[in-house]
């Protein structure tokens, strides 16, 4: 179990300060308890990231400096067990951003199961798959005494800013945004696919970023286009309004770290992909990782090469060794490809499941041990989701006053 500490002392602190308490009522979690009884246990604290992470820092405006300190928002869905793609393309980013953050640095990590009801869930096993993503971020390495880490819809203030965004938002904007597109080019007149909410996600994204104030907030190349929404949306509305109501969030960037499927190596890793195969889940054991490595879709040509457009199976599994390497060993893939050049297919396999495992064990280890502690998770549950609402509040009373509607 893990031991709960409830803070004394001053009734409000700073949410810039790691070590301090908003209300004397909310719980701070000493969660170096919870190590695994396994020989590679480790506090939460500790996780694998990779040395070789670079962030590239993308100024949109270099005439607006960022404020200090830094406030760094993201999200994920809570839709199930995270797979590799997810943890090599942003969560050990997470990680990563937390550790090298300055003690000023505010750090907001959000499931946001809000954006997960725009494809209709089963209530019960939405409620185990939040159960199970508050679980892993922590088993990841994100210290809840760090970093602020709730649930979406337990901070009311992202959907009533959704609202008041919403009132500003342009419908032929959100119409031509990509993945909009993506989602409903073969849908027909009055398809299941076309829900109001599916058109407006971006709003709420933007809502989810500008609420919190965020300074910087990280994503993939392919949500690069919804925070450049984010930063029109808080232009427009500082136009009207004032212009310091709204900040307009800068991007991070991180190098692409793409992981393809495993059956169908031209696609991206997906949670959704019918086939259970095509994934590594962060829970697989060593067993299973080595089950469907060894199946992996690769090629029959002799050697090993780094070629994605013409040998993508086997680039794909380079790429897995590469970015799962924390030693930064090797400068590129096509270096590593070269160190790999003379080992069969089996091998490289072989080598792949070995790499996978070594980073999945300890989070597997410190997964087990968090997911059956159901009362640390509903305590870290609150005090995440009271700190947010703190985080919130200043933004939608600003708003609101801006507004006229206080």
């Amino acid at each position: 179990m893990a031991k709960i500490n409830r803070c004394h002392g001053s009734s409000t602190a700073s949410l810039t300060d790691p070590t301090s308490c908003e209300l004397s009522a909310v719980k701070m979690i000493d969660l170096g308890m919870l190590k695994s009884s396994s020989s590679s246990s480790m506090s939460l604290a500790s996780h694998p990231c990779s040395g070789a992470d670079k962030l590239r820092i993308r100024r949109r405006n270099s005439s607006s400096a960022s404020p200090t300190p830094r406030t760094i928002f993201s999200g994920i869905q809570p839709t199930g067990i995270p797979h590799l793609g997810n943890y090599l393309g942003a969560l050990r980013q997470w990680v990563k951003l937390q550790d090298e953050a300055t003690p000023d640095t505010t750090l907001l990590y959000s499931l946001v199961d809000l954006h997960a009801i725009t494809v209709r869930q089963d209530p019960n096993q939405l409620r185990q798959w939040k159960k199970e993503s508050l679980a892993m971020l922590l088993a990841i390495g994100l210290d809840p005494n760090r970093s602020i880490i709730f649930h979406q819809s337990d901070v009311p203030a992202h959907a009533e800013l959704m609202w008041i965004l919403s009132c500003q938002a342009s419908t032929g904007y959100l119409g031509r945004m990509t993945q909009w597109k993506d989602k409903t080019a073969s849908a027909k007149e009055n398809s299941e696919k076309l829900k109001l909410g599916l058109l407006s996600y971006p709003v709420l994204q933007a809502a989810d970023v500008l609420v919190h104030r965020a300074t910087h907030v990280p994503v993939g190349h392919d949500q690069a286009q919804h925070l450049e929404f984010a930063r029109e949306v808080a232009s427009g509305f500082n136009h009207v309004y004032g212009q310091d109501v709204l900040i307009q969030p800068e991007t991070l960037i991180s190098p692409a770290k793409r992981v393809m499927s495993l059956t169908d190596p031209a696609a991206k890793m997906s949670k959704s992909h019918p086939n259970a195969r095509s994934r590594i889940l962060l829970t697989d054991s060593t067993e299973t990782i080595q089950s469907k490595i060894k199946a992996a879709v690769t090629d029959s040509i002799e050697g090993i090469t780094y070629d994605p457009s013409s040998r993508p199976g086997v680039s794909n599994l380079i790429d897995i060794i590469y970015h799962t390497n924390d030693t930064s060993d090797y400068a590129s893939q096509d270096e590593l490809a070269r160190d790999l050049a003379s080992l069969s297919m089996r091998s490289l396999k072989t080598r792949t499941a070995d790499a996978i495992d070594r980073v999945l064990e300890p989070i597997r280890a410190r997964y087990s041990s968090l997911i059956g502690d159901e009362s640390t998770l509903i305590d870290l549950a609150h005090t995440g989701a009271v700190r947010a609402s703190d985080s919130a509040s200043g933004t939608v009373a600003r708003v609101r006053k801006a507004m006229g509607l206080s």
